[in-house]
């Protein structure tokens, strides 16, 4: 069911790429400077067939988004690869050596650490 949705939604979506790219522009600059009433929403824009056709397809795309959304959300008990199971550790505390992750080296006991940045001192 997900794979014929998915492909009806690919399919949707490059018809709406196609659709969009066909139509005709109404003028440059976003409407800056001139444009007069024939913009998007004129009797003439609205009865356009390209027009239509893009409505109908932006429908249909947004129907096949929820609709993967929403078979994507009830699909089980599959919860976020970060919250995902960490394989643990032995009581060493280091991964085993055939592990294949390089080791880094152990930190210094706190008290070779100074607690504080310690100023040069002058000759």
């Amino acid at each position: 069911m997900t794979t014929v949705l998915l492909v009806i939604h690919i399919m949707v979506a490059l018809a709406l790429v196609g659709t969009v790219l066909l139509q005709r522009s109404e003028g440059g600059a976003l409407g800056i400077g001139g444009g007069g009433g024939g913009g998007f929403l004129s009797g003439r824009g609205a009865a356009n067939m390209l027009t239509r056709t893009t409505a109908v397809l932006a429908a249909a795309f947004f129907a096949t988004s929820i609709a993967l959304t929403v078979i994507a959300t009830n699909r089980g008990p599959g919860g976020s690869i970060i919250q995902g199971s960490t394989p643990s550790l032995p009581s060493g505390g280091q991964a085993p050596a055939s592990s294949g992750i390089p080791q880094l080296p152990s930190l210094p006991p706190s008290s070779a650490v100074p607690s504080a940045p310690q100023a040069p001192i002058s000759q």
